[in-house]
């Protein structure tokens, strides 16, 4: 059943469930949570002694649509240090309810990980960044994302209102800047905004997100990084720039532009994610 299928008074009970299906069928909570975007699952392949459980066989998940994502759980060992890893997302323009899309952060916090790590592959805005480039998110433009923790509020994942002022755990920030400097992996820096999607965005409103301070656009992770906030985990967000956003080359935008350029980024990436979570504190 999925979440966006049960009343709001059965979805921690429901919540709870999944948490005990994920302590059963994986054991306890692993130090980090992982969510792969598009064209950046091959990280899910390299976890070592793994456990894969499709979606459709977890409470409250769903299936997902979109290319390039798996649509599985991996549970097992990266540098030494227990994960999970989502192989692809629930995304609001699937037509999935916002609860849906967070449905999985939420179900982590319930089976008791502290940390997440959030990914995706997104848009340019900032002039200066170029396709393959890696941005580490200081902060988000939440305006135009419906809020997933809209209706009645679960006291035990977090309070009805809280702080968004850094949605990013600041030691987190530092040490994947730690790891970019050892490891001589290039980053970037910058503000990730959310558009619901699934249309690409228009040059006009590219323009008006750029004069907003948004670095990059794409259609993920902010519901999951309110909610994640809300259950008071640690979150690191890291985006992949597959695409110059609309406007900003005159050239037409295509999900295989994006999927293609992900891989192409994907041992940079991968070696950014495996030094930060050999680093990663419990």
């Amino acid at each position: 059943m999925q979440a966006n299928q049960v009343s709001a008074h059965s979805r921690e009970h429901l919540l709870s469930q999944t948490g005990e299906y994920l302590q059963n069928a994986l054991g306890d909570a692993p130090l980090a949570a992982i969510i792969l975007g598009s064209g950046l699952g091959e990280l899910g392949n390299q976890i070592e002694d793994r456990l894969s459980i499709p979606y459709e066989k977890i409470p409250g998940f769903a299936a997902v649509t979109v290319p390039g994502h798996s649509g599985r759980l991996i549970c097992g060992n990266l540098e030494g240090r227990k994960v999970v890893a989502m192989q692809g997302r629930f995304h609001y323009y699937e037509g999935h309810a916002m609860e849906t899309v967070v449905y999985p952060v939420q179900a982590f916090a319930k089976w008791g990980i502290p940390n997440l790590i959030v990914t995706n592959a997104s848009g340019g805005i900032n002039l200066t960044f170029q396709p393959g480039d890696l941005m580490l998110i200081r902060d988000l433009v939440s305006l135009f994302c419906p809020s997933p923790l809209r209706g009645e509020n679960m006291a035990s994942l977090g309070p009805r209102f809280f702080d968004m002022t850094k949605p990013f755990t600041e030691e987190l920030l530092q040490l994947a800047r730690q790891v970019s400097a050892e490891e001589g992996i290039a980053v970037r820096e910058g503000v990730y905004a959310y558009a619901q999607g699934p249309h690409f965005e228009t040059p006009a409103d590219i323009r008006l997100l750029r004069i907003l301070g948004a670095d990059a656009v794409g259609m993920s992770t902010v519901p999951e990084v309110i909610a994640a906030r809300h259950a008071g985990m640690h979150i690191l967000g890291i985006s992949c720039i597959t695409n110059m956003a609309a406007g900003v080359t005159g050239q037409q935008l295509n999900h295989e532009e994006v999927l293609e350029t992900g891989r192409l980024a994907g041992e940079r990436f991968i070696k950014l994610v495996r030094g930060i979570v050999s680093r990663i504190s419990g």
